[in-house]
């Protein structure tokens, strides 16, 4: 984890010098979709966004992705660049960039297949599982069409005043299309051998060279696993590589798995730099500099990727949403201080595939730089901050930030309140950074923490405070079933938090989030996966060698710790709750421990035989367990509410205490950071 605060990272901060312009350091601001670029009255906000991140000392910056045609839309009147029309408001975002003396290249993403809209092409016209519309097969004259709208695009984008462009070529979209046999059923000259299905993107990267003239960056986003089946094979990755690099390409930026493989790729649960060895693997045929990718968010691992020559630079996307300000950080030796991103996908890519505007769990502002703001405090008020969860944590410092006195009260003997649960579920250790972050922040704000200190009603009104913030969490709903007493039954807390000795036969209540991290917590045997690249690769099928098309080969999970069976009231799939991005890997990893799920379920009771439930009111059936694991909600804890109010003292409820549904930190902290920037 990140401690390492002497280390200024030389590696990472080495310039890179490309021939006709130079690089301030090997940190590449990967793209991101953000929501903001699909409509002009945004881009203002855009432009206030990545001008942030400029001025945070990036070394290079891609934006989110830009269509070259209506065709390649990634969904109706999204983000796209083929018009001189659409030129002026871009060059309000790359002045603002170049006014904080950064550099920023444009994405050109065609969709292809998983665009979401009627009008989407393909190389053939094969559907993809991810998208609902079947793509219509590109005619040769509509292949080579595209081209040219790739070069006006890139054309558009360098009187936009964008440094460069990048030409996305993984992840599935339109080029990998080409590629692989997978989509390409063609038997014209875009298909059959590889010699053929490679020519779209050779031919993309040399029509944007002429166009745009030797002075310009072009990097090509060069899918180097696939992770599908009949993916491409490491022999005509590196093929492909050296006709890009021939074809006039500046940069290649390595792209790992396609959308719909079924193998993690950036969620918390990948190890960190899990892929850094296939960029390694292909310095060796590359002259032109390398960037790694997926999963890097720490400038100490950054620095390491480069200095041991797996690669020229590194992409890190996310951890900007996270921390604007990493690099100037990490250059001035204060990585301590840098809000990691935790790989959550939460308010990021599960915004972005459900149509919103993403953002970042552990960093509100990210995206709302223009609306999420605050100022010294005009009155400086003495305040009291209940409870050093999220919520609290967000707030207490932010208030302080402002100038306000502010004590911060847990009755725990450490901060992190509901987090201290999610560090110790595999594959969520990155938890343990933002509540390493919030201590420094406590520190560097001057709140006062009192831990092992439960605050009374009589006490805060006797001491004076203007406003109490009650960030006082959540209480687990219990079971009121018979034997619900029964000492074979546990809490998720004494589960998780208190170490409570579990048998090898659990059945698990509840099927939200919580339901679905104790179920992981109990079925690990053995090092977390997440904290193991090996062992990683072996549980989901990752050919480390690369002796299988795509680099995909056959998961071969451990066992599991335990006999578990998870159930749940509702009658829907289990997991339906989770995140967008995410809830297919939970459900693939308990399947793979062979954790049987039960819904539509109404509990009876509990007895030293185990758990007794019906399905639909039918007969009466029996889980044989050892112990019977309650996750079946929460309760809003107001203790003090009532008492304060009557008192009149003003009293703010945030996170849990406001609402507790399934918790939700995302919520719990920008809870916070608004109530903290009004007060």
């Amino acid at each position: 984890m990140t401690t390492d605060t002497s280390s200024h990272y030389p590696h990472l901060m080495e310039p890179l010098d490309l021939g006709f312009t130079t690089l301030k350091n090997r940190a590449l601001m990967g793209s991101m979709h953000t929501g903001l670029e699909d409509k002009a009255k945004d881009f203002p906000k855009l432009a206030a966004y990545f001008a942030e991140r400029a001025r945070g000392g990036v070394g290079l910056m891609v934006t989110g992705g830009f269509a070259p045609n209506v065709e390649g839309w990634l969904s109706p009147f999204g983000s796209k660049l083929s018009k001189k029309s659409e030129v002026k408001r871009h060059l309000q975002v790359t002045k603002a960039v170049h006014d904080e003396g950064g550099k920023i290249c444009l994405q050109i993403l065609h969709a292809g297949r998983y665009g979401y809209s009627p009008l989407c092409v393909s190389a053939s016209n094969v559907k993809s599982p991810i998208s609902p519309f079947k793509p219509r097969a590109l005619s040769s004259k509509g292949v080579y069409r595209t081209i040219k709208d790739y070069a006006n695009s890139a054309y558009l984008a360098q009187q936009a005043g964008y440094d460069g462009v990048e030409v996305m070529g993984s992840e599935g979209y339109f080029i990998n299309q080409f590629l692989v046999t997978h989509t390409n059923k063609r038997t014209d000259e875009w298909g059959g051998r590889f010699e053929n299905r490679m020519r779209l993107p050779v031919e993309i990267v040399q029509s944007v060279r002429d166009k745009v003239g030797p002075n310009f960056i072009i990097i090509y986003r060069l899918s180097m696993l696939d992770l599908i089946e009949q993916g491409s094979t490491w022999d005509e990755v590196v093929q492909l590589g050296k006709a890009i690099e021939a074809a006039g390409a500046t940069i290649i930026n390595t792209g790992i798995g396609w959308h719909e493989a079924r193998v993690p790729t950036i969620a918390t649960s990948v190890p960190r730099a899990a892929f850094s060895w296939v960029t390694e693997r292909m310095q060796n045929h590359i002259d032109i500099p390398i960037v790694a990718t997926n999963r890097i968010n720490d400038p100490k691992v950054a620095d390491e990727i480069i200095g041991s020559g797996q690669s020229d630079m590194v992409s890190m996307a996310r951890p900007f949403l996270a921390d604007a300000e990493f690099i100037n950080k990490a250059s001035a030796g204060k990585a301590h201080l840098i809000n990691t991103c935790i790989g959550c996908n939460q308010a990021c890519l599960d915004h972005t595939f459900s149509g919103k505007r993403s953002t970042c769990l552990v960093n509100p502002r990210a995206c709302y730089e223009t609306q999420l703001n605050y100022s010294p405090a005009q009155t400086i008020r003495k305040i009291a901050v209940i409870g050093a969860g999220p919520a609290g944590l967000s707030a207490a410092t932010i208030l302080s930030e402002r100038g306000h006195d502010v004590d911060l009260f847990d009755k725990a003997g450490e901060i992190g309140g509901q987090f201290n649960i999610a560090k110790k579920i595999p594959g969520k250790e990155e938890f343990y950074e933002t509540l390493r972050y919030f201590s420094h922040q406590i520190e560097e704000t001057n709140v006062t923490l009192k831990l092992n200190t439960e605050a009374t009603a009589q006490q805060l009104i006797n001491d004076g405070y203007d406003d109490v913030v009650l960030a006082t969490g959540i209480v687990p709903r219990k079971l009121t079933i018979d034997g619900a007493d029964h000492p074979k039954v546990l809490s998720y807390i004494d589960v998780v938090q208190k170490n409570a000795t579990v048998g090898k036969r659990v059945a698990i209540i509840g099927a939200g989030g919580i339901g679905f991290d104790v179920a992981e917590f109990l079925a690990q045997e053995g090092e977390s996966p997440s904290l193991n690249i090996e062992k990683f690769n072996k549980e989901w099928g990752v050919d480390g060698n690369y002796e299988t098309r795509g680099g995909y080969g056959r998961p071969d999970p451990e066992g599991a710790a335990r006999q578990i069976t998870m159930l749940q009231r509702k009658t829907t799939k289990m997991g339906k709750g989770l995140g967008k991005t995410t809830g297919w890997i939970h459900r693939a990893a308990l399947k793979m421990k062979n954790v049987k799920m039960v819904t539509g379920v109404d509990y009876t009771k509990v007895d030293e035989q185990g758990l007794y439930f019906t399905i639909h009111g039918g007969e009466p059936q029996l889980i044989e367990c050892d112990n019977v694991v309650v996750c079946a909600g929460q309760l809003s804890r107001r203790d003090l509410l009532a008492e304060l109010e009557a008192a009149n003292i003003p009293t703010h409820l945030i996170g849990g205490a406001h609402l507790a549904g399934e918790l939700d930190a995302k919520r719990a902290i920008r809870e916070g950071f608004e109530l903290a920037s009004r007060i």
